[in-house]
């Protein structure tokens, strides 16, 4: 029996907020992007540092995606159903400060290998913790015509925050901060700007979370125009079928990965496949057994129903959003080994030349932050002149361009012209993706299926993680550089995606 639903209208309009209401409910993410910022880029050049090769850093990184695609849908289902004194979404904000803050002060005197890559681990719960509410958050708080406005605001606010972060190794070195790493450590300049994020992820988020207040869950289902869902079993047509296929293509790939001898990462990749279509056939299969679970499902079943049934609009833009931050994730952990290889001709972690490129490389991660907060001012008239799907892949390919040019610059300083097009890709994907899947979600679920949502964020990074690494090695011969020729091909195609995207008219 499919799920039980009524159209209901909106008891009430909700109101329009000032500037000043979205700019302090979206300051928080100007702290949680300082802190992603010096993820991003300085985490590849801790691992080196650390003694990690180029082999090693995609598995380094895997624990990231992997903590990500099990802690948001979590974050989204109960934040979806909490209410405190402080609100719905606001208390996971703020242990997601806490957290955060911990795992950045603690990160830059990780003595060894193993110890950072569990700290990057920490570290990426915790910025899920805090950053996944504040998707759900935007689409709370405002009326669907302000929904962009909104979720533009928030890409201003994590390119202001990234512009910053990602340049303060450099600007600290340029004030004489020592840039070197000695035997077993880390260069004082990226200590300084980790402890620097701890405080300005702490005090931004606070900001937020004090200057904000929260509609009640009563009030906010007056809001809704969407139909009313009740909690009952969900429409399980082609669910066996779904989770068959699934298993199949897991255990072909496994197999796939032992034929040819593929990097162990790989597995993962397999395992997980495997995995998600046992759990759409185990959920099925009870579902049918006893449809009076429905009413009692726990965390495991709703995110499952919910996934399996997630509006046609989220489907199509999820394939824009794995193409996307495959592409993105890429970059971030080759751009590094890239310009220190290509454009300064240096392979070792400790040289002097080294990481003078890791500092240029923070310097271009600020150039393109800084493209990506003036494109948040400019995307909303492209938006009212071409619309969501042609003005996000104007952006996408614009990106996608700036990627491949890394092959074909030699000298770094030209490489700060791509960074425009990687800033306007960077903003775009940050804000037009949720101002197009909004409307087309039901309030009392928002949080979970933008939990949900983050998955096509995660499963390309896992991807990245598990395949670029080996990629690199068959076709490549190990230069990183190719690694960003196929995230800007990967680009192209994410814009080629957003056409299918099906638009609910706006008011």
């Amino acid at each position: 029996m499919p799920p039980v639903s009524t159209h209901r209208a909106p008891a009430q309009q909700q109101p329009e907020l000032s500037f000043r209401q979205i700019w302090n409910m979206c300051f928080g993410f100007l702290g949680i992007q300082f802190g992603f910022a010096l993820q991003t880029a300085d985490v590849s050049r801790i691992f080196q540092t650390l003694g990690a090769s180029l082999e090693q850093i995609p598995s380094l990184w895997i624990a990231a995606p992997l903590t990500g695609l099990i802690v948001q849908p979590i974050i989204g289902h109960y934040s979806d159903r909490t209410w405190t004194r402080l609100g719905r979404r606001r208390p996971y904000f703020l242990a997601g400060a806490l957290l955060s803050t911990l795992a950045l002060l603690w990160m830059p005197n990780a003595g060894v290998l193993w110890m950072a890559a569990i700290l990057l681990w920490l570290m990426d719960a915790s910025f899920n913790v805090a950053m996944e509410p504040f998707r759900a958050f935007v689409a709370d708080q405002l009326p669907v015509r302000q929904r962009p406005q909104g979720y533009l605001m928030q890409s201003f606010f994590i390119g202001t925050g990234a512009v910053v972060a990602s340049m303060l190794p450099w600007i600290l070195a340029q004030l004489g901060v020592s840039n070197v790493a000695p035997d077993g450590g880390i260069p004082d300049t990226v200590k300084y700007s980790f402890y620097a994020g701890g405080a300005a992820l702490l005090g931004a988020v606070l900001w937020t979370v004090f200057s904000t207040k929260e509609y009640p869950p009563e009030q906010l289902r007056g809001f809704d125009a969407t139909p009313a869902v009740h909690e009952s079993l969900p429409d399980l047509r082609g669910i066996w079928r779904r989770g068959s296929l699934w298993l199949l293509a897991g255990i072909a790939l496994g197999v796939l990965v032992w034929f040819l001898q593929l990097r162990d990462e790989v597995y993962l990749l397999a395992a997980g496949l495997a995995v998600y279509g046992l759990l759409l056939i185990g959920y099925e299969a009870a579902m049918k057994m006893r449809p009076a679970l429905a009413e009692k499902r726990g965390l495991l079943g709703h995110v499952l129903g919910d996934l399996h049934a997630m509006p046609a609009a989220m489907r199509q833009l999820a394939w824009v959003q794995l193409f996307s931050w495959f592409a993105l994730f890429a970059m971030w952990i080759y751009a590094t080994a890239t310009v220190a290889q290509v454009q300064y001709g240096a392979t070792d972690a400790h040289s002097a030349l080294y990481n003078e490129a890791a500092n240029w490389v923070g310097v271009l991660s600020a150039a393109y932050n800084v493209c990506a907060a003036v494109a948040a001012m400019l995307i909303p008239r492209m938006v009212r002149r071409w619309g969501l799907r042609a003005s996000h892949l104007v952006n996408l390919w614009l990106g996608g361009l700036g990627l491949a040019s890394f092959l074909f610059v030699r000298d770094p300083h030209w490489l700060l012209l791509p960074m425009v097009g990687v800033g306007f890709a960077w903003a775009s994907i940050l804000s037009l993706p949720y101002a197009m899947l909004s409307d087309n979600l039901p309030a009392a679920k928002m949080g979970v299926y933008m939990g949900i949502f983050n998955f096509f964020i995660v499963i390309p990074q896992l991807i990245a993680a598990s395949v670029l690494g080996e990629l690199l090695k068959r076709c490549f011969h190990d230069q990183p550089v190719w690694a960003l020729m196929v995230g800007g091909a990967s680009l192209f195609v994410a814009g080629l995606c957003t056409l299918r995207v099906q638009l609910t008219e706006q008011p």
